[in-house]
């Protein structure tokens, strides 16, 4: 019930390891998109994420009996810190069961905290399975990373912080799902006694499955998702989590990649403080709602809720930010293959600054050009193509084409009369030594590598694009096996334009 949730967050014991994190406002962001943007610091706590909030109100309400077994968790992340925290400080035992793609120094800061790291499998999936294994047989308790109701009550603390430190109008308060543990908590608390504010729930595009769920009246589970916000990468929502969300969030809104990194750039340039992507989803929700909803002069609060960020992912970050804040723009443009084209290129592109000029001489009568500017606004990428073409070059606008951004900027070079009968396919894959060979090793001899293109971005996860050639009778159900078998999100590309002209 809505009064139990209350008396539970009232109640819970979280101040013994979490602290009262501030609201802190972000004067330039709120500038730049008209009205009032709040950021609640949840990236302030000891292990530098909310998570530790449920974790300890779990544990601290287990019976002696149950502490002195112990408890398991499984997690890649912030559950796992937190867990480990809440351990050491109650003096019992933790094992944590992680990937063993799950990067060292998440490793090494969960056993700093005096917890047990058991590394098993590639995925949360399988070291989910191995912790149910060992929680039976060492007779664990298991600590839920949201779907329990004292860690959704454990994460609802961060909404009663909202309403006591800001008193005066909160038009919406903007929270990240994953599983839905902190938006449960918050929504549960502030509807009961702020009605009137909204709570919009934001995911990603691609790991989008409480919003689906909503829609659909169930919980769904998805076949894949997005890896970029590893903290909200969940495939299945919890069943407690899915129910207090129906009830009480007003509303959703997805955002891509380059939106999170531009939301990173942007907190780092109020606070200086940079945030996970996970932790940067609220403040790129609400610039997005903010802008679909014609807002201005609204007070809005958004949750920034990790800040464990790989110091390497950050050149990835860099990159895509530009693009995420309509500051970049990227072009195809097909040029006469003779003296004086680049000439009247650059003419055509004007005073504009270039960020990107990819070149390669071709055997045919066009070449094609491959371009970065500098933009000022979201509307400026058709306005600059609809000028390219008028003045005579036929362009494709690459802007939103993930496989430019990822791939082809670096390694535009024409295509080869050797790609004959060519699939083109995108992958992503857990970012540590030997996924590739594994790839490779999965593949069908007789299967001809045609292109292939890896750059480590210092991510949790490495992206690859690559070309397969398969011989005349192939069977089309063993290929899809393959891909279906990898275990790897992937995406068919071949029709892709931009494909078509550079590769």
């Amino acid at each position: 019930m809505a009064t139990d949730y209350l008396k539970r967050i009232l109640t819970s014991r979280v101040y013994d390891v979490a602290i009262e994190t501030p609201i802190e406002a972000a004067p330039r962001l709120s500038a730049r998109i008209h009205n009032t943007v709040l950021l609640k610091r949840e990236d302030y706590q000891q292990v530098f994420s909310f998570k530790l909030r449920g974790a300890y109100n779990k544990m601290a309400n287990l019976t002696p009996t149950e502490l002195k077994r112990g408890v398991i968790a499984a997690s890649a992340g912030n559950h796992a810190q937190g867990v480990a925290l809440a351990a050491k400080r109650l003096g019992c035992r933790a094992v944590i069961v992680m990937p063993t793609t799950t990067p060292a120094v998440k490793v090494e800061a969960v056993k700093a905290l005096g917890g047990e790291a058991v590394l098993m499998g590639d995925s949360y999936s399988d070291a989910y399975e191995h912790a149910m294994m060992l929680e039976k047989k060492e007779k664990l308790t298991f600590v839920h990373p949201f779907d329990d109701p004292d860690v959704i009550a454990g994460q609802g603390t961060v909404g009663m912080e909202i309403l006591r430190q800001h008193t005066a109008t909160i038009d919406a308060i903007f929270v990240p799902i994953g599983g839905g543990g902190l938006i449960a908590g918050v929504a549960a608390y502030v509807k009961q006694l702020r009605p009137d504010v909204r709570i919009i729930g934001v995911q990603t595009e691609d790991s989008n499955a409480m919003m689906r769920s909503v829609k659909a009246g169930r919980r769904l589970e998805l076949s894949d998702v997005g890896l970029f916000s590893d903290g909200t990468a969940v495939k299945l929502v919890g069943s407690e989590t899915f129910k207090l969300v129906r009830q009480y969030v007003d509303d959703f809104v997805t955002v891509n990649t380059d939106a999170i990194c531009a939301a990173i750039k942007d907190v780092f340039q109020d606070t200086r403080s940079v945030l996970e992507p996970a932790g940067a989803l609220a403040v790129a929700g609400a610039k997005r709602y903010a802008a679909l909803q014609s807002w201005k002069n609204k007070n809005l609060v958004a949750i920034t809720s990790g800040a464990n960020m790989n110091f390497d992912r950050l050149r990835f970050v860099a990159e895509r930010a530009d693009v995420g804040e309509a500051r970049e723009a990227l072009f195809a443009l097909t040029i006469p293959e003779q003296r004086g084209s680049f000439l009247k290129l650059c003419d055509a592109l004007g005073k504009r600054a270039v960020t990107e000029f990819n070149y390669r001489i071709s055997d045919s009568a066009q070449a094609h050009v491959f371009v970065g500017l500098q933009i000022n606004s979201p509307e400026e990428p058709e306005k600059l193509a609809n000028q390219f073409r008028k003045k005579g070059f036929d362009t494709l606008d690459l802007t939103d084409n993930e496989m430019a951004k990822t791939h082809l900027r670096y390694m535009v070079g024409g295509r080869s009369a050797l790609a004959k009968d060519e699939i083109l396919l995108r992958f992503e894959f857990p970012e540590r030594p030997g996924a590739l060979t594994r790839f490779l090793r999965a593949m069908n001899p007789d299967w001809n590598i045609s292109l292939f293109h890896y750059r480590n971005q210092g991510d949790d996860y490495g992206r690859i694009l690559v070309g397969i050639q398969l011989p005349t009778g192939t069977d089309k159900k063993a290929f899809k096996e393959f891909l279906e078998g990898l275990g790897y999100p992937y995406w068919n590309e071949t029709t892709n334009p931009a494909y078509k002209l550079f590769l």
